[in-house]
């Protein structure tokens, strides 16, 4: 029934030269000289000028088919359920910022959802309406495939069900699903589903200095099978240096996100990095953070190249 919505989708673009392998992207973040990992928050959605590309739908097939173009290594989106079951790509609790639609997504039938519009960038009722519409996870899995690794930030109480749908589309080689643990968390990786996949740990915790965050990164290295990533909640830059001597230590990379003002209070995030890469990006990759997720994609991309042919 949604057969020829997807087939639109991949005729977007033939897969440019510059993407990323997803296979080469995994074996990049397990080596400590792999390089800067570039994640784009909920996809390539904001206008990449240098490459004459404009806005897309957040978390749509446009927007992963233009962080593959770009060459971004990940893509970050959003899973939630349907009122009858269907796993798809939306980040609110509801359609109404991204589409021309209302109402929670748990109490939409997929075909609801289906015959919704998004709207382009970031939504909002004044955005207007594109052509793009929402994905299923499995289709969102099929159009990464070869493209650009996925990482799933499940929205709902369904891991399992996820995990699921990653195994029967042949990707659990290709994407990174994010969980979270807290101080009296057990190693996460090493139980069902988080087994069966690879998965990142956000550490959780009640303390505002965020003093349990190196203790969490400890415990959640214990189990036989490890996660691939911590992802850092807000920290203050205080803090950082701790959580990274702990990382190190533990052979785990960490993954921080500059959206907005930025996880790592007093640095700065994606706005000072547009006009000065060097004072948060920089800042970061120097103290050894890898994975750096973002909406200002070529910009990240760009520094990224810069600082590479720097290091030469």
């Amino acid at each position: 029934m949604f057969r020829p919505l997807f087939v639109a989708a991949l005729a977007l673009c033939a897969c440019s030269a510059a993407h990323a392998d997803p296979v080469e992207t995994l074996r990049r973040l397990h080596d400590p000289k792999g390089g800067l990992i570039v994640i784009a928050h909920r996809g390539c959605h904001e206008a990449a000028p240098r490459h004459g590309f404009g806005t897309a739908p957040e978390n749509s097939p446009a927007a992963l088919m233009q962080c593959a173009k770009l060459g971004a290594d990940v893509m970050e989106t959003d899973v939630r359920r349907t009122r009858d079951g269907y796993l798809v790509i939306m980040h609110d609790d509801s359609v109404d910022r991204t589409t021309d639609g209302t109402g929670k997504v748990a109490d939409l039938s997929l075909a609801r959802i289906k015959a919704l519009h998004l709207r382009q960038d970031e939504g909002g009722a004044s955005t207007p309406l594109t052509d793009q519409r929402v994905p299923t996870l499995d289709e969102i899995l099929a159009l990464a495939k070869d493209r650009i690794v996925l990482n799933l930030d499940v929205k709902d109480a369904v891991y399992g069900e996820v995990v699921d749908a990653v195994h029967r589309a042949g990707a659990q080689d290709r994407v990174i699903v994010k969980t979270f643990a807290g101080i009296a968390s057990v190693p996460l990786a090493s139980i069902a589903p988080y087994d069966r996949v690879p998965f990142a740990v956000i550490p959780i915790t009640t303390d505002r200095q965020a003093g349990d965050v190196p203790q969490i990164i400890a415990d959640q290295m214990r189990g036989p099978v490890k996660p691939i990533a911590i992802e850092l909640p807000v920290l203050p830059v205080t803090t950082l240096p701790a959580v990274m001597t702990q990382a190190r230590a533990l052979g785990v990379p960490v993954w921080i996100n500059t959206l907005f003002k930025g996880f790592v209070t007093g640095m700065g995030g994606d706005p000072e990095a547009r006009h000065d890469p060097e004072s948060v990006w920089g800042r970061l990759a120097d103290q050894g953070v890898r994975l750096l997720q973002t909406d200002a994609v070529e910009d990240l991309l760009r520094y990224r190249a810069d600082r590479t042919v720097r290091a030469k």
